[in-house]
């Protein structure tokens, strides 16, 4: 029964959290926001979550995971607030900066808890999961965020995400043994070691490069995507239903990942679904027609869907005893240094080059990073 609840949650948060990335980039192009301007306030969604994810993966670890869920459900029910409650630009940058500081202590909880939950047998089950009520978050957040613009304006979407975050607060508030206390490590077994010392084994360091690639390709499109549909034309709703299929996507090759994982190794699935997503990025800048922009959107949700729930089933097994959590903020901490990178980067692109550069940048990105990945494990695995 916990797991659902945790996978309830999970939908609930991350719909305002992934709604908000969208209504923000609408919003901030309303208010005469240039690509720029709008790739910094993205990019604040990164920066305290690339700062703060290992210390938030050892606090997991010490005290368990409701209280870190809790505060930051709370937080980013405040940070979506806070755009209607202040207007302006400014606002935006200051609740970027507290949705990413907030939702990261839900999601370091969540990741290095699952595994957690129902014994070793049930763990990639756990980890599929709650995977998928993130990919149903990812479809749902948009089109909320798309048909509220529209339909009620920028300001009311803030408020009809913030809603969405009401339940797991009070589930966190309420139900204190939802979450399993197991997960704490206990008082006798604090280490003080470096978090970075878990990088030294091979197999998790390779498991935390494929999966910011991954994660920079999704951040990519979650930022760049809203632009792009603006500047073709298409409304809020439409845009929201496009970022839609890419979250249907996600959550087709994640119902059928179990049956993935028993055909191939997890880390070479890791590597082709780079690889895939970064030949959808090749097409982006091919089409301005909504339905081949869908499916184009539907080929990358595909590539992307498979990067979560495994390298997050990886890093758990991989990662000492007690130390679980902290493998995750260690994998969030690299995911968030591409989400602070990417948006500057690319934003910076868009600006000067156009469009069609930023797709094909980040195609040979992951490409490139597919084929490292590649040759890392490769030569990894012929080492005596």
């Amino acid at each position: 029964m916990a797991i659902h609840l945790v996978v309830l949650m999970c939908v609930l948060n991350h719909s305002g959290y992934v709604g908000s990335r969208v209504v923000m980039s609408l919003y901030a192009l309303s208010l005469g926001a240039d690509q720029f301007s709008i790739g910094i306030i993205m990019s604040l969604y990164a920066l305290c979550p690339m700062l703060l994810a290992i210390s938030a993966g050892k606090l997991v670890d010490r005290v368990g995971p409701r209280l870190p869920m809790l505060a930051g459900t709370i937080g980013t029910f405040v940070g979506l607030l806070l755009p209607y409650a202040f207007p302006g630009l400014v606002t935006l940058y200051i609740a970027a900066f507290m949705l990413g500081m907030s939702f990261q202590f839900f999601f370091v909880a969540v990741h290095g808890t699952a595994g957690a939950i129902g014994g070793s047998e049930n763990r990639v089950r756990n980890y599929t999961a709650i995977s998928i009520g993130f990919s149903i978050a990812s479809f749902f957040g948009p089109m909320i965020a798309g048909f509220s613009i529209d339909y009620l304006g920028h300001l009311p979407a803030y408020l009809a995400l913030a809603a969405c975050t009401v339940v797991p607060a009070l589930l966190l508030w309420l139900g204190p043994d939802v979450l399993p206390k197991a997960a704490a490590r206990a008082g006798g077994e604090e280490q003080k070691k470096s978090a970075f010392e878990l990088l030294r084994v091979p197999k998790l360091r390779n498991t935390i490069v494929a999966s910011s690639l991954i994660s920079s390709a999704w951040d990519l499109y979650q930022f760049y995507f809203p632009i792009y549909g603006h500047s073709i034309g298409s409304s809020a709703s439409a845009i929201g239903v496009i970022i839609g299929t890419f979250a249907a996507a996600v959550f087709a090759i994640r119902i059928v990942l179990p049956s993935l994982v028993r055909r191939w190794a997890e880390f070479d699935i890791l590597i082709y679904t780079i690889a895939l997503a970064g030949v959808a990025f090749l097409l982006f800048p091919l089409f301005t027609n909504p339905y081949l922009l869908a499916a184009v959107s539907f080929l990358l949700g595909l590539g992307c869907g498979c990067g979560q729930p495994i390298s997050g089933t990886l890093i758990y097994s991989l990662a000492p005893p007690g130390r679980a959590a902290e493998g995750a903020g260690v994998r969030v901490m690299f995911n968030n240094v591409t989400h602070t990178i990417v948006p500057l980067l690319f934003g910076g692109i868009g600006t000067a080059l156009g469009f069609a550069p930023v797709f094909v940048s980040c195609s040979a990105l992951l490409l490139g990073g597919s084929y490292y990945s590649y040759r890392s494990d490769r030569a990894e695995a012929m080492k005596p």
